[in-house]
């Protein structure tokens, strides 16, 4: 006598196969820990070595929720955007990120624009590669 294979259940998704309404706690962990970084980070070169007060937290506070605010908002609407979009929006990103950062040291405001133009490319270059790598 024969017997019926096992069967593995499915779960049942919904009808929408689309990843962006899916949110996830590691993407909000994630951007608010590099938020809190980028605001201390930014606090700690704006203070110039002078004693702490309301305005320098006042200061990373602002400076790490628009961090956290727009790295998070680009990583839930990047997956959205062709692959060369998608990087060039985390290369300007990154980008702008590290020339006010370093902007805020008090040099050249050529240098800083140097910085963060190289640095976006080379973001932008590196996640395009993983992008492409990664596409289905």
């Amino acid at each position: 006598m024969a017997h019926a294979a096992p069967t593995v259940h499915r779960r049942h998704r919904g009808t929408t196969t689309d990843r962006t309404h899916h949110f996830g706690k590691s993407a909000m962990v994630r951007a608010l820990l590099a938020g809190l970084v980028y605001g201390v980070w930014a606090a700690f070169i704006k203070r110039q070595m002078g004693p702490v007060d309301a305005g320098n937290v006042f200061y990373g506070i602002l400076c790490g929720a628009l961090f956290a605010g727009i790295m998070f908002t680009l990583g839930r609407m990047g997956s959205r955007l062709p692959r060369e979009l998608h990087a060039a929006a985390y290369g300007v990103f990154v980008g702008v990120a590290l020339g006010y950062l370093y902007s805020l040291t008090g040099d050249s405001v050529l240098r800083s624009a140097g910085l963060g133009i190289a640095v976006g490319a080379a973001t932008a270059v590196t996640a395009f590669y993983r992008y492409y790598m990664r596409e289905p």
